[in-house]
Order: C-alpha cells, then sequence, then structure tokens
C-alpha cells in the first residue's frame, strides 16, 4: 500500500514551492473551465456557481481555484466522508471511480450543492530527480489513491418541495434528494441506474444530467493533469510539496495570528428570522487570540431553527477559514493549513451545527453571511485598522419555477443578488457586487431572457443605500423581473429588518426590500417565503448597502 521512499530527506526549495502552489491551483482551475464551458444550467455556466480543489491522500485540501469560499472551505469535510465510506467501510475504490455526494451533514453545504470526488491512482511512478534518474517505483497489488481531486457545483433543482431546491422548509426531507458517498462513476463506467435515480427526482432532468456530466469531464481533467505532474516530477516530490504548502499556510496563519494582540473579542448580531417564526436568531462568537493560536467559539448562539437557516458544522468550519484567510494578505494557498491553528468550538444543536434532520437551505447562503458578520466584527476589536463595516449580509436568493410555454419544458431559475459592500479605513466599499462567503456573477439579461420565461424590466445600482460616514458603504441592486408565465417564486433573502452594521461611528446601510407588483399594486413581501404569481407580475429585490465607516465631518 507504500510507495518506497527515497533514501535520502528531500530538502524544501522555496522556488520550487512557488512553482508547486502554481501548478496545483491552475490544475484546480483548469478543472473550473472545463466545468463552466461543458455545463448546460445558467446558473454554473454563466453565474459560476461551482469550485474545484486538490487533496492528498488523506483529504487535506492542497490547492483551490478561485471560487466560491462557502463551498471550498468546507469541501474537505465531504472528501473525508467519500474516503471514510470507500476505505475504511468495506467498499474498495478503483482507478475511474467517482463518488457523488451532496449530504450536509457529511460535509455538505445544502442540496443543491453536489460533490464530485474522484481518486488518483498512479501503478507506476518514474522518478525523475537529479539524484534518481529513471528509478521505478511501484504500488504495491492492493493499491490506494495517491490524491484526489474534486468539484462542487449548485444545481438549480435537486427535487423537494419547491423549484429550485430553496424551500422554506421544517426538514431537510422537504428540499430535496439527499445523496450519501455513492460511486456515480465506477472504473470509469457511467453508473447509469444511478443517474436515473437523481433524474427521476428533479424537475429539470435534462439539464440536471448535463451540468453532471461536466462535473465528471472536469474531475477527469484535473485527474489527467496531477497524474502528468506526478509521472513528470515523482510521485515523491510531489507529495513532498503537497505538505509543505500545507505547512507553509500553516505558518503564515500562525504568523497573523502572532500580530495581534492577546485577549477575548466578542461580537453578536441577528438573523432577522427563520422564515416560520418572527423572532431574531442571535449568532455569538468570542475570539480568544493566545500568542500564535486562536479559539473561534460560538457559546451562546441560538438553537437550530425550525425553519431552514440552520448551519452544518461545515458551514461554520469555512466562514472562519474565510475570514482569516482573507486577513493574512498575502498570496498564501488557501488549503487546510490554513485551519491548524484555529480551534473551532461550535455546540451542537445550534445554529451554526445544526444536526439531522434540521433544514439548511439556507444555512449555506444566509446564515454563512452573518457568521462572516459577527467574526469581522469581533477582530474589529482587535484590529481595527483592517476590517470593513459590514457587507450587506445576504444573498437575496431567487428562485422562480413553472411551465414554460414558450420551450415546452419545465424551468427552474435560481439567482443571488449582489449588494453593496462595507467601507474601511481604506476608502468606501464597493457597490453592486457579490461579497464574502459568495463569489458569483450575475446571470446576464440575455442569458436569463434567452433561457428562461421571463422578463428583466430593470436592474440598476440602489442608490445611497450605503451607510454614511468618513467612508460610504458601497450601494445595493435594484432588479425587477417579470414574469411571462404562471409560476412559483420563492425568496430566501436577509437584512430585511436588520441592517448591516457601520463601524468606528459610521452608519448603517440600508435594509433590503422585497416587492410583488400585480396589476399596478405593490404588494410588500416577506423576506423569506414562498408564493404562487401569475403571468405578467412583476418580482422587484431591493437588495441592502454596505455599512459605512468613520463618522462624517458635515
Amino acid at each position: 500500500m507504500s510507495i518506497r521512499k527515497y533514501q535520502y530527506c528531500m530538502p524544501s526549495d522555496p522556488i520550487r514551492l512557488e512553482v508547486y502552489k502554481h501548478f496545483f491551483s491552475a490544475i484546480a482551475e483548469e478543472m473550473g473551465a472545463i466545468l463552466r464551458k461543458a455545463s448546460f444550467s445558467p446558473n454554473i455556466k454563466e453565474r459560476r456557481d461551482y469550485s474545484c480543489a486538490i487533496f492528498d491522500s488523506q483529504g487535506s485540501m492542497i490547492a483551490q481555484a478561485a471560487h466560491i469560499p462557502v463551498h471550498l472551505g468546507s469541501m474537505p469535510l465531504s472528501v473525508k466522508s467519500a474516503i471514510s465510506k470507500f476505505t475504511y467501510q468495506g467498499e474498495r475504490l478503483l482507478p475511474g471511480d467517482t463518488i457523488i455526494l451532496n449530504d450536509p451533514f457529511l460535509g455538505g453545504t445544502h442540496l443543491p450543492d453536489i460533490t464530485l470526488v474522484t481518486p488518483v491512482f498512479i501503478d507506476a511512478i518514474t522518478d525523475i530527480s537529479d539524484k534518481n534518474v529513471g528509478s521505478t517505483f511501484l504500488k504495491e497489488e492492493n493499491n490506494t489513491p495517491v490524491a484526489y481531486v474534486a468539484n462542487r457545483a449548485h444545481h438549480a433543482d435537486i427535487g423537494g418541495m419547491t423549484p429550485g431546491s430553496m424551500p422554506i422548509a421544517r426538514e431537510i426531507y422537504q428540499e430535496g434528494l439527499i445523496i450519501p458517498p455513492i460511486k456515480l462513476v465506477t472504473a470509469g463506467k457511467l453508473n447509469q441506474n444511478i443517474l436515473d435515480l437523481i433524474l427521476a427526482n428533479v424537475r429539470t432532468a435534462e439539464e440536471r444530467s448535463g451540468d453532471l456530466k461536466a462535473q465528471i469531464g472536469a474531475n477527469q481533467r484535473g485527474e489527467n493533469r496531477l497524474i502528468e505532474l506526478i509521472h513528470r516530477y515523482g510521485l515523491q516530490e510531489v507529495s513532498h510539496y503537497m505538505q509543505e504548502l500545507l505547512h507553509y499556510a500553516e505558518r503564515m496563519t500562525r504568523r497573523l495570528i502572532s500580530d495581534l494582540p492577546n485577549g477575548k473579542f466578542s461580537f453578536s448580531d441577528y438573523l432577522d428570522n427563520n422564515g416560520i417564526t418572527d423572532e431574531k436568531i442571535l449568532i455569538k462568537v468570542t475570539i480568544t487570540i493566545e500568542d500564535e493560536t486562536a479559539q473561534v467559539d460560538f457559546t451562546g448562539s441560538a438553537p437550530q431553527q425550525k425553519g431552514s437557516v440552520n448551519a452544518v458544522y461545515a458551514i461554520t468550519l469555512s466562514t472562519v477559514n474565510y475570514v482569516f484567510r482573507s486577513l493574512i494578505g498575502l498570496d498564501v494557498p488557501n488549503n487546510s493549513g490554513c485551519l491548524i491553528p484555529i480551534q473551532i468550538v461550535a455546540p451542537t444543536g445550534t445554529i451554526v451545527n445544526a444536526v439531522h434532520p434540521a433544514p439548511v437551505a439556507g444555512g449555506n447562503v444566509e446564515t454563512s453571511q452573518r457568521i462572516v458578520d459577527v467574526l469581522l466584527g469581533a477582530l474589529s476589536q482587535a484590529c481595527p485598522d483592517r476590517i470593513p463595516a459590514a457587507s450587506q449580509g445576504t444573498m437575496n436568493n431567487v428562485s422562480i419555477g413553472g411551465w414554460d410555454p414558450y420551450r415546452d419544458r419545465f424551468f427552474t431559475y435560481y439567482e443571488t443578488i449582489g449588494g453593496g459592500t462595507g467601507a474601511s479605513q481604506l476608502g468606501d466599499g464597493t457597490s453592486a457586487i457579490h461579497s464574502h462567503m459568495t463569489n458569483t456573477l450575475n446571470t446576464p439579461v440575455e442569458a436569463l431572457e434567452y433561457t428562461y420565461p421571463l422578463q428583466v424590466i430593470r436592474y440598476c445600482i440602489r442608490e445611497n443605500s450605503g451607510g454614511k460616514g468618513a467612508y460610504i458603504g458601497g450601494d445595493g441592486i435594484i432588479r425587477e423581473v417579470k414574469l411571462l408565465t404562471n409560476a412559483q417564486v420563492t425568496l430566501l433573502s436577509e437584512r430585511r429588518t436588520t441592517s448591516p452594521y457601520g463601524l468606528a461611528r459610521g452608519e448603517p446601510g440600508q435594509q433590503g426590500e422585497n416587492k410583488l407588483i400585480h396589476d399596478s399594486k405593490e404588494i410588500a413581501l416577506p423576506g423569506k417565503g414562498s408564493f404562487y404569481c401569475s403571468k405578467g407580475d412583476i418580482l422587484s429585490i431591493s437588495t441592502p448597502g454596505g455599512g459605512g465607516y468613520g463618522m462624517r465631518n458635515d
């Protein structure tokens, strides 16, 4: 099961370390390009709601492309769940296999995010390093993977009680099809029965099939590129620099933490509600800095909720990774080493570590944003010159689905809408952009109208929605979409009753607002809800602005 080791201890070359950092990230970026170009849905092709990464033989993330933070920080737990299922629980992984899963309680985020994991096998590796030219290392008969490649993509529907699979649910079973770690591809052959089972449970089977096959192709490209790299430089060297990149990220994170003052820093903020009851939901964190380590403790946060705003542990892990990684400020690889100096305390059964069968559709997209807000709020006490005011604090999720009479098929449209980012000591916030745990684009008007029975009536910056201050928060967006057929609409949004906070006496950003224009009459809509709309209705979404920074001089 193990490859014969070199007889000397390989030294680490900082230049070669940088080269390998780019080797691995380039493979992940190429995987993303394949996925984007081969996919069927606008959500993946246009919005780029996907992520790709490289993992070592133990499931630690080594490198990633510049994709979605909430995906990438949580994906190692999915990869490790897949490894556990097929390494320690009987069924063996083979060359050419690809595992599929989306279970949020096994490292997933929410059900529409489907993860594909492909093991990388090397039967014979020829080392071409200076000291061992031509040496060949054969794996034993019962070989095991030397690495893994994985990608995660948000599918515009995975079944469940509402089109788009982002419902205001009371249990996860209402949110869609739950997929445990199973082989979608075995020894290079697609398991058609598994694919048929998945497609039988979704509203847009053709689109889902195309997106899943694009994900398979992306992993195959990553697998091939990693094999080429290993054959070129040898497994020993490639594996060595995988581990060195983990150590490097850990060292840089420790250096960041050591630059912060020792002490305890606490902050609290609220979610508007859970979509079922109106009570605000507390999220609280205390960050303890001690030399070069940090403890992030969410004790005191609200219990898990009846509605679908619960975050699983993988989400909380991902947000902590994102915030600390962002503070480093250097071109350091974003890998599993970043979290080694950080201890996370997330009490089981709370809003930040929900347990089965809690509904979780909004935990990934909404609660993750509020966790970032409380983390940055706490750190603003430790390093105020490096922390911005709150950004819009929501992804403004819109799902629309129904029968498309023009194309004679069912459609599901899913979109997140950008808003304003928080101002900081460096200047004003940015307007009309996705922020923090999302890194997607918008759906271009042309692509949206070409694909769906929808018409964009208005799409503009929401002027003066950013918080005032010495520096002004970024403005939100106004997006109005006219329905050209009867359809069901689901909204999952935040910061409709709470405001993005300002810092250093800056003012908060404006709250968001949802409206339905029916027969020329405006009807106020809640931040979260699902309802049926008629042909000709206009859905109007105004997104929050970012908080201001510093006190105004006037």
